[in-house]
């Protein structure tokens, strides 16, 4: 996918939301061992380039990182120094990091990361209200321009004001985006904590993005099997639980630290039946992308 890049492949589990993770679940159905963590021939993505001498990842772009890994997992320490190097050389693209481990933020930030860069944001999994308690904390204590939660695999309910109260809004969490579980022994996912996490984000006026039901999903006590992750999708969109919350204020800049024209950053553009698609709200645009589940 285009807003994608996977520098590494390959994670070992580290709490209770890795138990169906999709990319052991690929992995081993391709004869593959995913907990070895390799390097990927995709690392330089964000500095590579077209035909015609333009950069494949536009400015303005957002870019989702690690999606087949963890960007703090331990094994992959020998290149990370690096891939803060390529997101370093794109100050006018658009970085989502998700981790699981954010305890290893202190001892992976670069050097010269100060109070956070302005194309960055840093994201933890809270699967369930003991993560959310874990690692919002850690979030928090981490410096960063931006940062978000994912309640994916949403197998309990997770409540961030409980977790750290005041952390929803400017200066903390920007973004929060939740989900189902897929693949073999998905978990249930039930409506009404999606409703309740819905609710602290219209309060704080932060962006919610309810993007798919999951494979078993319990509304009103009764549990509804939905295959296929466009059903899902659809269905999340459906529920009319998106909000759209204040705008996050994204800094971009070229490589002389100058300022790009609105006019000359990327626009997403969308299909006709992404209309109806739960993650447009945190979407990069499902146009350039061949194996979107929209299609």
């Amino acid at each position: 996918m285009h807003d994608i890049w996977n520098p590494w492949h390959g994670c070992t589990r580290v709490s209770e939301g890795c138990d169906n993770c999709y990319m052991f679940y690929n992995d081993e159905r391709r004869g593959i061992d995913p907990s070895q963590v390799v390097r990927t021939g995709s690392f330089d993505y964000p500095l590579q380039r077209t035909r015609d001498g333009s950069l494949r990842v536009r400015p303005g772009e957002l870019i989702r990182v690690c999606m087949t890994s963890d960007f703090l997992v331990e094994q992959a320490d020998p290149w990370r120094a690096e891939a803060w190097d390529v997101i370093r050389a794109r100050p006018d693209v658009r970085f989502f990091i998700l981790t699981k481990r954010p305890e290893r933020l202190a001892a992976c930030l670069p050097p010269d990361w100060g109070d956070g860069w302005e194309n960055v944001m840093l994201n933890v999994t809270c699967e369930n209200q003991r993560r959310a308690d874990e690692r919002i904390p850690l979030l928090l204590a981490a410096p960063a321009k931006h940062r978000g939660i994912m309640c994916a695999p949403f197998i309990g309910p997770v409540s961030p004001r409980a977790s750290s109260p005041g952390c929803l809004g400017p200066g903390g969490i920007e973004q929060v985006i939740c989900g189902g579980e897929n693949y073999a022994g998905a978990r249930p996912c039930d409506f009404d904590w999606v409703r309740s996490l819905r609710a602290e984000c219209v309060e704080a006026d932060v962006t919610f993005a309810f993007i798919e039901t999951g494979t078993a999903f319990v509304k009103d006590g009764r549990t509804y099997r939905l295959r296929g992750k466009r059903l899902q999708s659809r269905q999340a969109w459906k529920s009319g639980m998106g909000y759209q919350g204040r705008p996050i204020a994204w800094h971009l800049t070229d490589s002389l630290g100058l300022d790009i024209p609105e006019r000359d950053l990327y626009r997403p553009r969308y299909l006709e039946q992404c209309s109806e698609c739960g993650s447009r709200l945190i979407c990069n645009g499902c146009a350039g992308c061949a194996t979107c589940w929209m299609r």
